[in-house]
C-alpha cells in the first residue's frame, strides 16, 4: 500500500510539473486575451449621422463595450453555451465528466465541455483541433484567466471576438448586418438566432438555411424557458416568430468616390484607418450625393441621346474638319466630374467623380485637371473691376493677330469669338454674360497680364503660362481647385477650401472636430458686380439652360478648343456646384457640346432636386449696402467706389425708365 502511495505521488508530481511546465510555454498567450485589441471595423457617415459606409481590412467587426449589450443577450448567451457561467472559475467539472462518459461510449469525440472562457481562449490564441493537448491548455488558460479578467469582461471580449457567419465578426456587427438593428432593438427571437450561430455559423447562417437557423434559436428560447428566464407569454411569442433576415453587402458602400478621397486623405495620419474602429463624420449629404449621381448620369444621358440621333444621319456624323468618323466616336470615353459645397463653409454636400464608379473608380473631381476655358473669364475680369473697371466700363470687341516666335520662326495667333462675329464696342457685363473672346483678350491686353497674372494667383490659381493664351482658359486645373477659387465668388469674397471630414471618433471615444480653411480675397461689395453678372450669365447667356425656377443663380460656362471640355461652374446664395464633361482620353467632343449645352442642365437638374428636399434654403442673393446702383442707356447697373460708373456714361437724370426714383 505504501509503494502504491508513493508511486501515485510520484505520478502526482510528475503530472503536476508537466502541466506547471505546459503552462509556462502557453502563458504568454493570455497577453492577447487581457489586453484585447482586434481589428475593428471604421465606419462613414453623413452630416445626418447616415450610415455611408463600413471600411475593414479583413474582418468586419463592430466593438460594443459590455455596459451597452443588453441583459437578454447574455441571458440568452449563457443558457444555451455556459449556464454555469457565473459559477465556475474558468471549467465546468461536471459538464467534463459528461462529456467524458459520452466520448468513452462513442469510443470517439462526439461532445466538448468548453466554457465560455475556454471557447475565448480558443478563439483568439488556439487552434480549433479537437485534441487532448489543446483541450488540457485551454483549461490551464481558462482558470488563469478568470483571476485575471471579470465575467463581464470575458463576456465583452467573447462577443465581439466570435464569428457569427457571413464575415460577421461580432455580435453587433451580425445584428446590424443581418437586421439592420442595434443590439438594444432585437427581440428576442433575434438574440436567439444570433447567439445560437456561434455553433455552426456557415450551417446556421439565416441568409442561407432560415429553416436550420429558427430551430437553433428555438432551442435557445426553449432552454430559457425551462430554466425560467423567461415566462410561458414571452416563450409563445418568440417560439413562433419570423424576423426578417438580410442579405447586405458588408461595406454598405453608398458613395464609393467619396469613400475612396476619404480614406485617401485620412491614411497619410491615421495608419490604420481600415482597422482602427474610427467614427468619421462627413459633411456630405447622402440626399444630395445621390442627385448629383443623378445629376451627372442625366448629363451624360442626354450627350449619349444627341450622338445616337446624329449616328442615325450620316451627313451629321463628322468631326470638326468634316471628316466621317466611326461609330461610338464620340461615346468612346466619355465622363463626368461633380463637386458641390456649402458656399460659406466649404464643406462638401456632394462629390461625383466619374458617371459610373464600377467602370471606373479615377476621381475626376481630384485627380484630372483639365483646361476651364470661358469658365476662368470671371477671374479676370474680377481682377479688372478691382482695378476700377465697372460692369458699364466699355470693351473693344474686335479681331486682332499677335505675332510671336518659336525656335526662330515667326507664327501668327487669331483669336475668334465663337461664331466668328465681333461686336465692336461692348460693355464688361455683356462681354462676361455673352462669353466674348476677343472683348476679354483686349481687356486682358489693357490691363497687363502681369496684373492679370497677379489676379489669378490671388484666386489660388497657380501653374498657368504667362501669355494671353490664358485669357481663354488654356492652363490645367481640378473640378476641386476650381471650386475653392471659384467660392470666392460664392463665399462674398471670402475663399474657402472645400472639406469633407467633420471629425473623428476613435474607438476609445476621443473626438478631434475640423474646422473650414478659409482667406480673404476680396471685398463683398466688389465680389457682388461679378455675381450680378454671373446671374446675367444664367438669365440671358450662355448659361441659360442652368435656370431654376424659384431660386437666384449665377454662374458661368466654360468650352475649351474643340470642345474637349465642357463646364459650368455656378452657385446659389449657398450651395456652389461646379460640374465637368468631357473624354478621358482627351479628344474632343462634338462641335455642339459646350458649356451651356453639355453641363448646365446637370447643374440645373441637381437644384431643381435640391429643392425639393431641402426648400428651406435661401433662395435670393443680398446686396451689400455699400453697392449702388444707376442705370445707363435704360439699363440697371451696379458699382462701388472701387468701381465707378464711368463719367461718360452717368444718366443726367435719377429717374429710371419706369420711374423708380435712383441714388447715385
Amino acid at each position: 500500500m505504501k509503494y502504491i502511495f508513493t508511486f501515485l505521488l510520484i505520478i502526482g508530481i510528475g503530472i503536476a510539473g508537466w502541466l506547471l511546465n505546459l503552462y509556462n510555454e502557453i502563458r504568454g498567450d493570455l497577453d492577447k486575451v487581457v489586453n484585447y485589441n482586434p481589428p475593428k471595423t471604421t465606419q462613414f457617415f453623413d452630416r445626418d449621422g447616415k450610415l455611408i459606409a463600413n471600411i475593414f481590412k479583413k474582418e468586419h467587426r463592430l466593438y460594443v463595450k459590455y455596459e451597452d449589450i443588453p441583459a437578454r443577450v447574455v441571458e440568452a448567451l449563457v443558457a444555451i453555451e455556459d449556464t454555469h457561467f457565473f459559477e465556475h472559475h474558468g471549467i465546468n467539472p461536471d459538464a467534463i465528466s459528461r462529456a467524458m462518459i459520452k466520448n468513452i461510449k462513442a469510443m470517439k469525440y462526439v461532445e466538448g465541455a468548453s466554457t465560455l472562457t475556454q471557447q475565448l481562449i480558443k478563439s483568439i490564441v488556439l487552434t480549433r483541433e479537437k485534441k487532448l493537448i489543446r483541450k488540457i491548455k485551454e483549461a490551464l488558460l481558462a482558470v488563469r484567466l478568470e483571476t485575471i479578467l471579470t465575467k463581464e469582461q470575458i463576456l465583452e471580449r467573447y462577443l465581439n471576438q466570435v464569428y457569427f457567419g457571413h464575415s460577421y465578426y461580432g455580435i453587433r456587427t451580425a445584428a446590424q448586418g443581418y437586421f439592420r438593428k442595434d443590439l438594444f432593438e432585437l427581440n428576442l427571437k433575434e438574440i436567439a438566432i444570433l447567439v445560437g450561430l456561434p455553433k455552426a455559423p456557415s450551417f446556421y447562417d439565416p441568409t442561407r438555411n432560415l429553416k436550420f437557423t429558427l430551430t437553433r434559436a428555438n432551442q435557445v428560447i426553449s432552454r430559457m424557458h425551462t430554466l425560467g428566464w423567461i415566462n410561458d407569454e414571452e416563450y409563445k411569442d418568440s417560439i413562433n416568430y419570423i424576423p426578417k433576415v438580410y442579405n447586405d453587402t458588408l461595406t454598405k458602400n453608398k458613395a464609393p468616390y467619396i469613400v475612396d478621397y476619404a480614406i485617401k486623405i485620412l491614411h497619410k495620419d491615421i495608419k490604420d484607418i481600415r482597422s482602427g474602429g474610427y467614427k468619421i463624420n462627413l459633411t456630405i449629404d447622402l440626399d444630395a450625393q445621390k442627385i448629383a449621381r443623378e445629376a451627372l448620369k442625366y448629363g451624360y444621358d442626354r450627350i449619349i441621346q444627341r450622338d445616337e440621333k446624329l449616328q442615325k444621319n450620316p451627313k451629321n456624323n463628322v468631326d470638326h474638319d468634316g471628316n466621317e468618323v466611326e461609330e461610338g466616336y464620340f461615346v468612346n470615353s466619355l465622363n463626368g466630374a461633380l463637386i458641390s459645397i456649402e458656399n460659406n463653409t466649404g464643406k462638401i454636400l456632394a462629390m461625383v467623380g466619374g458617371v459610373d464608379y464600377k467602370e471606373s473608380s479615377f476621381n475626376r473631381v481630384v485627380q484630372s485637371r483639365r483646361q476651364p476655358g470661358s469658365s476662368a473669364k470671371p477671374f479676370f475680369y474680377q481682377t479688372a473691376l478691382d482695378l476700377g473697371y465697372s460692369p458699364a466700363s466699355q470693351l473693344i470687341d474686335i479681331g486682332r493677330t499677335y505675332n510671336y516666335e518659336i525656335d526662330g520662326e515667326e507664327k501668327k495667333w487669331q483669336p475668334k469669338n465663337y461664331g466668328g462675329k465681333f461686336k465692336g464696342i461692348i460693355t464688361l457685363r455683356e462681354s462676361l454674360v455673352k462669353s466674348r473672346n476677343l472683348a476679354t483678350i483686349n481687356l486682358v491686353t489693357d490691363v497687363g497680364i502681369d496684373e492679370m497674372y497677379k489676379g489669378l494667383e490671388n484666386f489660388g490659381i497657380t501653374g498657368m503660362p504667362k501669355d494671353l493664351s490664358i485669357t481663354l482658359g488654356s492652363f490645367s486645373i481640378s473640378p476641386f481647385d476650381f471650386s475653392k477659387a471659384y467660392s470666392s465668388f460664392s463665399n462674398d469674397g471670402i475663399q474657402v477650401t472645400p472639406y469633407m471630414i467633420n471629425s473623428i471618433t476613435n474607438s476609445k471615444g476621443e473626438t478631434i472636430n475640423f474646422e473650414p480653411e478659409v482667406k480673404y480675397v476680396d471685398s463683398p461689395e466688389q465680389i457682388y458686380l461679378m455675381k450680378s453678372i454671373l446671374e446675367d450669365v444664367v438669365l440671358k447667356g450662355t448659361g441659360r439652360r442652368a435656370k431654376v425656377k424659384g431660386i437666384e443663380l449665377a454662374g458661368k460656362t466654360g468650352t475649351t478648343n474643340n470642345n474637349t471640355d465642357a463646364w459650368f461652374c455656378g452657385f446659389s446664395p449657398t450651395i456652389q456646384t461646379i460640374v465637368w464633361f468631357g473624354k478621358d482620353d482627351n479628344t474632343a467632343m462634338r462641335r455642339s457640346e459646350g458649356g451651356g449645352t453639355t453641363a448646365a442642365p446637370s447643374f440645373s437638374y441637381f437644384y431643381k432636386k435640391y429643392l425639393e428636399i431641402h426648400p428651406e434654403i435661401q433662395r435670393e442673393f443680398q446686396m451689400p449696402d455699400n453697392v449702388k446702383s444707376s442705370y445707363v442707356n435704360g439699363h440697371k447697373e451696379y458699382y462701388t467706389q472701387t468701381s465707378p460708373l464711368p463719367k461718360t456714361q452717368m444718366p443726367v437724370t435719377n429717374e429710371a425708365p419706369n420711374g423708380e426714383i435712383i441714388e447715385f
